[in-house]
């Protein structure tokens, strides 16, 4: 996901810190050298990007390659702990992701339409929060959620991840009365 100041990059470190924490903590599961990459890649970029007025974004191409990179650090983790628990590093874009699919199905819109309806594009688009501000939540809230299954899991069991799928389900949903229903074609392009 991408579209506002800093959100690419601030969310990848925060995926990423995670990745690496579990890989000194419990155990090497990939050389450390290929989380290191792509964290400096991300602090490099966000010095051009996390600004008000951004020199460089991530665009498309940017976005699907950390997301690969991503994606393939959270498989070789899954597959050599055989623990499904780490999806969990992805829960924040991932209900946001769900949850904008679910309600462009329900206003039957076609999800394959560029569109404004994620929950981070509503609060700087609507309601005119910094972006800056909105990535650093977006930021903040995976970082917690990740500390909370990394420490909760060998107490809770899936528990912990199903009490924060809620969780960020129900925070989701503030996102309705945002809205404005009298300007719905606002949130197509």
């Amino acid at each position: 996901m991408d579209g506002i100041n800093g959100i690419t990059g601030l969310y990848s470190i925060a995926v990423l810190a995670s990745l690496q924490y579990v890989n000194i903590t419990y155990g090497e599961f990939v050389n450390a050298d290929l989380i290191w990459y792509p964290m400096i890649a991300s602090v490099v970029f966000l010095f051009f990007n996390f600004r008000k007025r951004a020199r460089c974004f991530a665009g498309d191409v940017g976005s699907v390659s950390i997301a690969f990179w991503i994606v393939t650090l959270l498989l070789i983790l899954i597959i050599k702990t055989e623990n499904l628990i780490w999806l969990g590093f992805l829960l924040v874009y991932g209900v946001d992701a769900v949850m904008t699919i679910l309600h462009r199905i329900y206003l039957k819109q076609n999800i394959m339409e560029a569109h404004r309806l994620h929950f981070y594009q509503i609060l700087a688009n609507e309601k005119k929060m910094p972006h800056r501000l909105v990535s650093l939540i977006y930021f903040m809230v995976q970082l917690i959620c990740s500390a909370l299954l990394i420490e909760l899991y060998p107490v809770m069991g899936w528990g912990i991840f199903v009490i924060l799928l809620l969780a960020l389900m129900g925070l989701y949903m503030i996102k309705f009365p945002m809205m404005n229903p009298k300007k719905n074609e606002k949130y197509t392009d």
